[in-house]
């Protein structure tokens, strides 16, 4: 089921147009005109075709982590002059 909602009523509550997307889109009319439609981002991810989640992409795993970084030594900092 789609709802549809007019801009005014989409600003005036936009916590049930979120609501209303958990159901199905939802269209969002300027001047009587379809301008917009809320989707949920699972709904979102499924029409783009990214089967991946921004957050997923940024995690890196161990696995994956090669970095050979020089030790650093406690003596080696400086303390800030103020």
């Amino acid at each position: 089921m789609m709802t549809t909602m007019s801009s005014r009523e989409f600003n005036r509550d936009v916590s049930a147009a979120k609501r209303a997307a958990r159901h199905g889109p939802v269209t969002i009319t300027e001047h009587g005109r379809r301008a917009h439609v809320l989707l949920t981002a699972d709904e979102y991810d499924q029409l783009s075709g990214r089967s991946d989640l921004v957050g997923d992409a940024l995690v890196i795993h161990d696995d994956d982590l090669d970095l050979d970084l020089p030790h650093r030594s406690q003596r080696s900092l400086r303390v800030p002059e103020l």
